[in-house]
């Protein structure tokens, strides 16, 4: 019992190391012969940016580097203003089922709805991580990403944060940004149980709200003779809804969907801003005549592998949407609606750049791909002054890639937020090459393997089960503390194997790129994370 107990904690601690912030440093730095693509102006050859505390400094093609910057030569390099994710659930834990009273409110509330009408949420109050918990986002370039719920129906404000800061005070760029409303229903039997009662139920707590607003201005006004009004926190945080003092972002995909959010924003007249509307594109115009912006989910449908032949086919209206929903952007676009990308809940965050690439494949331009990451975002968000572009002043979010972000073959090297940088883990890929002889070397990749990681001071049993496919590596890993997660990227290289996994240790997301240097049925590696290295050893399991 001592000893597994021993055991754990050293796992505990070792992970712990591993969950560190990212060498993240916040300094002076000078980006030099890079090519700065400002959004805000015309992209800058051989160009430099300088910045210090938190800020950019400089920008431009013959700015002096001062005397005591950090210099990094981007020779052959691309500098971008850091990305924008508009629609996340970063740092929200699972919900849990509130405690109901007979009438269906929350016991102890001064709130006279259900939980899913509960409009008074507020993010910042269940919002849990620092910078050490996003690395999975950052190290995929995104520096700034709005936080809130679509749970419910209600389902209170969302924020925008940083991607860096110690504590949630630190991370904070807007707060509130939004009121998050969403076309859901109740279960277990409270109202609302059907959509219709949901329709039903935002007209009536909107009349409800405006209502409220009148009578506490009146009373406010003289009170003589006017019944106190009561106290109801979720009409209270309707209120600025109400007179457009705050916008609501409607979560609304389909025409139909989408038709509605329109409706109840002309009813009302709503700030409103749609999140996720996929099929917006065949309502552009109307979205433009109704001067709405759109947070527009990259989430596209992707064709699925049938396991069985005899499954049946795909519905025509999933096969519609897998052709349109890339066309989406370019149609908003054409027609004058503002918009920005936003990941829809995608599970592997570096998806988003490659879709957002799949969007110019249909008809947008390489420019308004990058400004709906950037800029656009960043006006719709309302924090254009201060971020989504390189201009002096502006906080310093900045991406180094390889070459066109766009390009399947460009990876990021230097990430940016508030002026700290995150260095991202150096991959040690090489593509396999012939022996001496003149012959391919072969490598045996396949198989169970029985390694020891050791980060400093520390050892993890893991397991890496490995399925080789010519030059494609696909299979797991696994351990006691981490459970199993699915390898991506995988491929044999000239000595061994390369992959690359996402590990979650106590709720923190931990990028690791692993490569092995294979002797027979023996392995030794490295495995590279943003916050350093660690080594590994083991054996292939002749069993399997």
């Amino acid at each position: 019992m001592k000893k597994h107990l021993l055991q754990f904690i050293a796992a505990v601690m070792a992970f712990a190391f591993l969950a560190l912030p990212a060498s993240a440093q916040k300094g002076t730095y000078a980006i030099t012969n890079a090519e700065v693509v400002t959004v805000s102006g015309s992209v800058i050859s051989n160009g430099t940016v300088v910045v210090r505390d938190g800020l950019i400094e400089a920008v431009g093609s013959s700015v002096s580097i001062p005397a005591d910057a950090k210099v990094i030569d981007a020779k052959g390099h691309k500098v971008y203003p850091g990305f924008f994710d508009t629609n996340t659930k970063l740092g929200l834990p699972s919900a849990s089922p509130p405690t109901r009273n007979a009438s269906g409110s929350r016991s102890g509330s001064i709130s006279n709805y259900p939980p899913s009408l509960r409009a008074e949420s507020d993010v910042l109050e269940k919002f849990e991580g620092t910078e050490a918990k996003f690395s999975s986002h950052r190290n995929a370039g995104f520096t700034t990403v709005v936080v809130g719920n679509s749970t419910g129906i209600f389902n209170g404000n969302s924020v925008v944060l940083n991607l860096a800061g110690e504590n949630v005070s630190e991370m904070v760029v807007k707060a509130p940004f939004a009121h998050n409303i969403a076309f859901k229903t109740e279960r277990g039997g409270v109202y609302p149980a059907s959509l219709m009662g949901t329709f039903s139920a935002m007209r009536q707590m909107f009349h409800d709200a405006k209502r409220l607003d009148e009578i506490r201005k009146m009373y406010a006004s003289n009170p003589k003779g006017i019944k106190r009004p009561e106290a109801d926190a979720t009409l209270d945080a309707l209120i600025p809804v109400v007179r457009g003092e705050i916008p609501v972002v409607i979560f609304a995909d389909t025409e139909r969907e989408i038709i509605r959010a329109l409706n109840i924003t002309k009813e009302f007249n709503l700030k409103t801003i749609i999140a996720g509307a996929r099929e917006s594109g065949s309502l552009a115009e109307k979205l433009k005549a109704h001067n709405i912006s759109v947070l527009l989910s990259v989430d596209f449908p992707m064709r699925k592998l049938a396991e069985n032949k005899e499954a049946d086919p795909e519905p025509l209206r999933t096969l519609r949407l897998r052709v349109e929903a890339p066309k989406a952007a370019a149609a908003l676009k054409n027609a004058g609606v503002p918009f920005a990308f936003q990941s829809g809940g995608m599970k592997n965050i570096k998806d988003f750049v490659k879709n957002a690439a799949v969007a110019t494949e249909n008809g947008l331009s390489k420019e308004d791909a990058i400004g709906a990451m950037t800029i656009s975002a960043a006006k719709i968000l309302g924090v254009d002054a201060q971020l989504g572009s390189i201009e002096k002043g502006k906080i310093a979010n900045l991406v180094v890639a390889s070459g066109d972000i766009l390009d399947k073959d460009s990876s990021i090297t230097h990430v940016f937020v508030d002026g700290k940088l995150f260095e991202q883990p150096k991959k040690k890929k090489k593509p396999a090459k012939a022996d001496g002889d003149g012959e391919a070397k072969e490598i045996n990749a396949g198989g169970v393997w029985n390694v020891t990681v050791e980060p400093p001071g520390m050892s993890i049993p893991m397991t890496f089960n490995l399925t080789q496919s010519g030059d494609t590596i696909t299979g797991t890993i696994s351990s006691n503390m981490l459970g199993s997660a699915t390898i991506r990227n995988g491929e044999v290289t000239e000595d061994g194997f390369a992959f690359d996994v996402t590990v979650t240790f106590q709720g923190t997301d931990l990028d690791l790129n692993v490569t092995g240097i294979i002797n027979g049925d023996e392995v030794e590696g490295t495995v590279d994370t943003a916050q350093g290295p660690a080594t590994f050893s083991g054996k292939r399991d002749p069993k399997n």
